[in-house]
C-alpha cells in the first residue's frame, strides 16, 4: 500500500509541477519579474505551511536536520532554478527543459553509489523510454556551450537534492521538510528581490496567478515529491517525475493554443509508457512484499 501510494504523490506531484509554467506566463503577463515571483511562491508557501504545521502540532526539525533541510532549499531549489532561468537566456528553451532532465540519469548514478540503490531491468528500459520521450517532448533546437553546462549543473543540483532528500525524510515528515525549505529558498529569494526591484502583481488576475503558482505549482507538489519520495525511493520518483513536461505541453496547447507536434505526442506516448512500467513495477513489488529498489 506505501509503495502504491508513493507512486499516486509523485504522479500527483509531476501533474501540479506542469502548471507552473502556465501559472507564471498569466504572472509575468500581469507585470511581475522572475525574482518577484519566485519571492512570493516560496514566502507564501511557507507562511502556510507553518500554520500547518502549527496545527498538526509538529515542532520544527534541529540540529544536522535542519542544516540539510535548509540546504536543500536555500542552495538545492535557489541553485537550480538560478542555472534553469540563467541557461534559457543562452540557449533555447526545448533544449535546457531537455537537459534538465537528464536528472533521472543522475539520480540513477548518485543513488547507485550513496544509496547502493539497484536499478532492474525493467526501470532501465523505463528510464531510457522517459528520457527520450522528454527528448521528444520539449523538441530542443541548440543554444551557446555557456548555456548548456548551467543547464546540465541545474540538472545535477537537482539531482544531489533528491538523493539528499532521501535520508533527510526519514526523520521528517513532508510538512516539517516543505517549511523549512520554502522558508530557506524564500529567504533568498527576498535577497534578490530587494536587488533587482520588487514587481507584485498589478491586478487581481495577477494575484489569482500567483495564488495557483503557491498552491497548485508549489505546496502541493513539493510536499506530494517528498512524500513519494520517502515510499518509492529516488529513481523511482525522478522517473515518474518526468511526467511533468507532458503535462506542461497538454496545457499549453489547450490554455494558450499551443500546437502539439507529431514528435512531441510521440514523447509524451513515451513518457506515459515510463510511468506505467514504473507503477506496475512498484505494484508487482508491493504484491510479493518485496524491497523497493
Amino acid at each position: 500500500m506505501q509503495r502504491a501510494l508513493g507512486v499516486f504523490f509523485v504522479v500527483l506531484s509531476a501533474a501540479s509541477f506542469g502548471t507552473l509554467a502556465i501559472f507564471s506566463k498569466f504572472a509575468y503577463a500581469d507585470g511581475m519579474n522572475i525574482s518577484t515571483v519566485l519571492f512570493l511562491r516560496f514566502t507564501l508557501s511557507a507562511a502556510f505551511m507553518t500554520v500547518i504545521l502549527i496545527l498538526r502540532k509538529e515542532g520544527f526539525p534541529r540540529g544536522k536536520i535542519l542544516a540539510q533541510l535548509i540546504g536543500m532549499g536555500a542552495l538545492g531549489y535557489v541553485g537550480q532554478a538560478f542555472f534553469y532561468l540563467t541557461a534559457i537566456n543562452y540557449a533555447s528553451a526545448g533544449l535546457v527543459a531537455l537537459l534538465l532532465y537528464l536528472y533521472p540519469f543522475f539520480v540513477a548514478i548518485l543513488s547507485f553509489i550513496f544509496l547502493r540503490e539497484k536499478v532492474s531491468v525493467l526501470k532501465g528500459i523505463a528510464l531510457t523510454l522517459a528520457l527520450f520521450g522528454a527528448a521528444l517532448t520539449v523538441d530542443p533546437n541548440g543554444g551557446q556551450m555557456i548555456g548548456i553546462l548551467m543547464a546540465v549543473t541545474a540538472a545535477i543540483i537537482y539531482s544531489i537534492y533528491i538523493v539528499v532528500g532521501v535520508n533527510v525524510m526519514k526523520h521528517v515528515s513532508a510538512i516539517q521538510s516543505s517549511t523549512v525549505i520554502f522558508a530557506s529558498a524564500g529567504v533568498v529569494f527576498a535577497l534578490l528581490t530587494l536587488l533587482e526591484g520588487a514587481h507584485f502583481p498589478s491586478s487581481g488576475a495577477g494575484w489569482l496567478a500567483m495564488s495557483g503558482v503557491v498552491v497548485i505549482s508549489t505546496i502541493i507538489p513539493v510536499t506530494a515529491f517528498l512524500a513519494g519520495l520517502e515510499r518509492i525511493g529516488p529513481i523511482n520518483t525522478s522517473m515518474l517525475s518526468t511526467l511533468e513536461p507532458v503535462v506542461t505541453v497538454v496545457l499549453a496547447a489547450w490554455i494558450f493554443g499551443e500546437r502539439l507536434s507529431p514528435v512531441a505526442l510521440i514523447g509524451g506516448g513515451f513518457i506515459l509508457v515510463s510511468v506505467i512500467l514504473v507503477a506496475r513495477s512498484e505494484l508487482v513489488n508491493m504484491s510479493e512484499g518485496q524491497p523497493t529498489v
